[in-house]
């Protein structure tokens, strides 16, 4: 089961030893405050994880729904944020399954490194299914996928590497390209990691 590999990774590693760790968030919170009204905002995290990237956004929006197949880290990161008074909503589920969560809720969706672990079609599929069904209307979507020259394993696992192109296309006529950029993340043990950035607005 996946989700016992999720667990075993956050019960036997610490959070500055896993290989998507970063202590600075500048890339992402440089496409993150591209979004207008942050503050009244429902900001969704896919594949949370134990993401620092959640402290970065206390205090600055309406709400936050933080998402992992993984029991062991969400649970790590609600006894990290138990004394935080930021309205945060904790969904344990498989990304490529229906989200239990209402329909046309969220503001902004934030997947950094989650989606290229998807590589069946159908799960690819589900994960975009969830996103066009979650996302309002003028909404915004930040990816942060290894690129199509990025490495083809993580975490013990194989990826699904992203051109802009085949974002395009998954997200369809229904969204607008925002922003990208190429960006080299080094991971704790120093290797380069080739990354895509890229920010969406939903028109339909």
């Amino acid at each position: 089961m996946l989700n016992d590999h999720w667990d075993k990774i956050f019960k036997t590693t610490s959070d500055e030893k896993l290989g998507w760790y970063e202590k600075d968030f500048t890339q992402s919170l440089k496409y993150i405050n591209l979004v207008p009204n942050l503050s009244e905002k429902v900001v969704f995290l896919s594949g949370a994880g134990t993401t620092k990237l959640v402290d970065q956004l206390l205090g600055k929006t309406k709400k936050l729904i933080l998402n992992d197949i993984s029991t062991e880290a969400l649970s790590i990161l609600k006894n990290r944020l138990k004394n935080v008074k930021q309205e945060i909503e904790y969904i344990v589920s498989d990304i490529s399954l229906e989200l239990p969560t209402k329909n046309n809720l969220i503001d902004l969706w934030i997947d950094r490194a989650v989606l290229h672990f998807l590589t069946d079609e159908n799960d690819i599929n589900g994960y975009f299914n969830n996103l066009n069904k979650k996302l309002k209307v003028g909404g915004y979507v930040l990816f942060a996928e290894f690129s199509s020259n990025g490495a083809t394993k993580c975490a013990g696992l194989n990826l699904h590497r992203y051109s802009l192109e085949e974002l395009k296309d998954r997200c369809s006529d229904n969204f607008k390209l925002i922003k990208h950029d190429y960006y080299t993340f080094k991971n704790p043990g120093g290797d380069e990691r080739p990354y895509i950035y890229c920010l969406f607005k939903r028109l339909n």
